[in-house]
Formats: structure tokens, C-alpha cells, sequence
């Protein structure tokens, strides 16, 4: 079966856990878009890994990883992942792990460039400054660097000469910056394709042909579905398409061989980064979720501290409709173990009109009031609980609405970041 995994939210709902949990079935785990600007949280017995680029399914044996060409690449970051593996005595090589020719390589310039545009006053929208929006606006401009080019000196230096003329001209002339250095990229970007170059390969043929041979796959994405480049808050996303339909552009595999789409959501909401937020708390409450259990609200890549709010089920309904969800995983549960009252946002007002369909006008979902359902909480700890019917009935309940409000059944609980703090149904 070829499963595609998708946050539902804004990013950080724990999808590293759930591709952990479901690649123990799997054959294959790919990566099909964005860059080194999330990462996903792996928590083994007392071990904790963190993954920026390397699908999680690496952590467990006999398992092949393939980074699609849907993803961007910074290629030191992608170097000191593997280096970090390795020391861990994770087996890391090219015997698991496969790279696309055709994935975009993150270069110096795109990060200053991203660094550059997110210190400006106006227009700020909050990213990690690791060049990941550039690198995608010359690959859609058509002037991207391919990893495939790393393994040529010829295609590197027509290719890098042709930007840094256009790149050096704008950083001198709009930001007062002294430009980039032709000949250190050079030596640099053609060391870093040497020690890729066995990574390096045909993925599009070698992933559809280990389907053919009736391989398990599953299809990871690095954001959530509100952060997608068209159906997300736009222009407060990535530059790149999260949901599912992005599993096919971004690895080359057709939508008919997908059998399955499954999205993980927070029993509560989050987001990092500027942008609209209607159920965003702030205060005792935003703190109080922010700090709750072992790891609390911050971003794994940066350390950020994330926004919190109540459940948004206009969003989350957004998500299974552009995603086509199969089922619901639901993550961090355990977190809302001693809440007396829990509320659930199930439509805004905006002036005098109720919505319950997710706007996609900016000044709406920036001026609306969310509409809340108030829920009991349960009262109860949760973190051990190891079967759908030993949740307190209260927790079943709440489970039970979002079924009933998603209209899509909830399969998978997680009560805890470890592996095995996880209820299957």
C-alpha cells in the first residue's frame, strides 16, 4: 500500500512520530517536498532525533529513505545529517538513501537573499532564513541549481556564473551588500557533489519501479496543509506545495498509484511565523500550552515559540478537503489532560456573517471571531494509556466530535512524544 502522510494544520502536528509509527510496515519512505526549515521529532526510548531532510524512516533497519525532487537541498546541511546518523550508529548510505538529480540545490545566495527580504519593514512573513523561498522562485524562474549539476563542472559553472551576474547585481544595487565570491562556490558546491555523488540518482525510475515490484511506500511531507503555496494563508506559507497532491509532482509518481491518505492533526492548534490565526490564545492559557509536557511548543529547527490556540476545525475541515483524507491521526492529546474546559472553533464570524468553509481572503481570516463549542475536559492522565477503550470517557467524547465534525475516522492517537505512547484503533 502507498500511503501519503499530511499535517493538517500549520506544521509541527508530530508527523515525525506518526511516519516513525507507520514505516514499520513500510518499505520505503519519501520525502517529497521543502527543505531544512522543519523538522521532525523522533523520540526512541530515552533517544531523541531530530531530522530536517532524511525521512524519519531511517531510524529503523532494512528501510530505503529517497529525498524527491520536490524537496530543496542544502547540501552541508544534508552532509552533517548523515555525519550525525553515523555517529548515533544509524546506517546512513547510499544503499539507503537516494537523491534526486532533479531536486533544487539551496545555494549561499538564497539565504542572504532570504535574510535580506525578512528584515525588510514591510512584508515580513516570518521564515527561517535558510533560503528556502528563493530557492524554490529560481527553480519556478527556471534558473535552478540541480543536484545533478554538482556532478559537473561544466553545467555548474555556465549555470552559476548566469546568477551570480543577476544576484550580485541585486545585492550591491538594492540591499548595499558586497556580493558572493564565484570561485569559493565553485570549489565548495563541486566538493559537496563528490561526496554526494553515489547518493545522487534516477529517482522517478527507481521509486515507480520498486512499486511495480509491490513495495510498501510512504510519502512524507515537511509542512502542514495551511502552509501550502496555494491553498494555504497565502502569502503567509512555504513556497511549496504540503498537501497530498504534492507527493506526485514532487517524487514523480502518478496519483493512481496512491492508495491512501492519512493527516495528523494536534488535538489543539499551532503555528510559527507571521500570519493569520483565528483561534490564537494569548496569555496564561497560550503558556500553559506552550510549556505542557516533555518537549513543549518550539520549533524544532530554530527554537522559536510557537503560537497556540484552541482546536480549528474550520481549518482542519479545509485540510480533508483539499487532501481527500482517508483518516485522522490525532498527536499531543496527552497535553489537555488537566484542562477543566477545552473549546472547539467550529466556524468565525466575520461582521455580521457566520463562515463555516475556510476563507481564502486575507482581511477576513484577519479580522474574523472564532465561534467556540465548549467541551469538558477529562481530568485525567493519559500518557499511559495503551487502548482506545481505557481513554477516559470524557477524551473519547472529544474524539468522537472531531470524527463527527471532519466526517473522517480517527485511527491513530498519540498521548506522548515517545514511540511507544501511541493507541492504534
Amino acid at each position: 500500500m502507498n500511503i501519503v502522510l499530511v499535517g493538517t494544520q500549520w506544521g509541527d502536528e508530530g508527523k515525525g512520530k506518526i511516519i516513525d509509527l507507520l514505516s514499520e510496515d513500510t518499505d520505503i519512505i519519501v520525502r517529497y517536498q521543502g527543505g531544512n526549515n522543519a523538522g521532525h521529532t523522533v523520540i526512541i526510548g530515552e533517544e531523541e532525533f531530530i531530522l530536517h531532510l532524511i525521512p524519519s524512516g531511517i531510524l529503523r533497519p532494512n528501510k530505503e529513505c529517497f529525498i524527491g525532487n520536490g524537496v530543496v537541498i542544502d547540501p552541508k546541511a544534508l552532509l552533517e545529517e548523515i555525519q550525525m546518523l553515523r555517529d548515533r550508529n544509524v546506517d546512513v548510505g547510499p544503499h539507503n538513501l537516494h537523491i534526486s538529480k532533479s531536486a533544487n540545490v539551496i545555494m549561499p545566495y538564497h539565504k542572504l537573499t532570504d535574510r535580506l527580504r525578512e528584515e525588510e519593514a514591510i512584508g515580513r512573513i516570518g521564515t527561517t532564513k535558510r533560503g528556502i523561498g528563493p530557492t524554490y522562485l529560481d527553480k519556478a524562474g527556471r534558473v535552478g541549481i540541480r543536484m545533478v549539476d554538482l556532478l559537473s563542472e561544466t553545467q555548474l559553472t555556465w549555470k552559476l556564473k548566469r546568477n551570480l551576474k543577476e544576484i550580485n547585481l541585486i545585492l550591491q544595487k538594492i540591499y548595499g551588500e558586497k556580493g558572493v565570491s564565484y570561485d569559493q562556490l565553485m570549489e565548495e558546491y563541486l566538493e559537496y557533489g563528490k561526496k554526494l555523488q553515489d547518493y545522487i540518482k534516477d529517482t522517478v525510475s527507481l521509486l515507480n519501479f520498486h512499486i511495480n515490484q509491490k513495495k510498501n511506500v510512504l510519502f512524507e511531507g515537511a509542512q502542514g496543509t495551511m502552509l501550502d503555496v496555494d491553498h494555504g494563508t497565502y502569502p503567509f506559507v512555504t513556497s511549496s506545495n504540503t498537501t497530498a497532491g504534492g507527493a506526485c509532482t514532487g517524487t514523480g509518481v502518478g496519483p493512481t498509484k496512491i492508495d491512501k491518505v492519512i493527516g495528523v492533526m494536534k488535538a489543539y492548534t499551532t503555528r510559527v511565523g507571521e500570519g493569520p490565526f483565528p483561534t490564537e490564545l494569548e496569555g496564561e492559557m497560550a503558556d500553559k500550552l506552550r510549556n505542557a509536557g516533555p518537549i513543549g511548543e518550539y520549533g524544532r529547527s530554530t527554537g522559536r515559540p510557537r503560537r497556540c490556540g484552541w482546536l480549528d476545525m474550520v481549518v482542519v475541515r479545509r485540510s480533508v478537503l483539499v487532501n481527500g483524507l482517508d483518516s485522522l491521526a490525532i498527536t499531543r492529546l496527552d497535553i489537555l489532560d488537566d484542562l477543566d474546559k477545552i473549546y472547539v472553533c467550529n466556524k468565525y464570524k466575520y461582521k455580521d456573517t457566520y463562515i463555516e468553509d475556510f476563507p481564502e481572503e486575507l482581511e477576513i481570516l484577519q479580522n474574523c471571531t472564532p465561534v467556540y463549542e465548549e467541551v469538558k475536559g477529562w481530568k485525567t492522565p493519559t500518557a499511559e494509556i495503551k487502548e482506545f477503550t481505557k481513554l477516559p470517557q470524557k477524551a473519547l467524547e472529544y474524539i468522537s466530535k472531531i470524527e463527527d465534525l471532519t466526517g473522517v475516522p480517527i485511527n491513530i492517537l498519540s498521548v506522548g512524544p515517545k514511540r511507544l505512547q501511541t493507541i492504534k484503533k
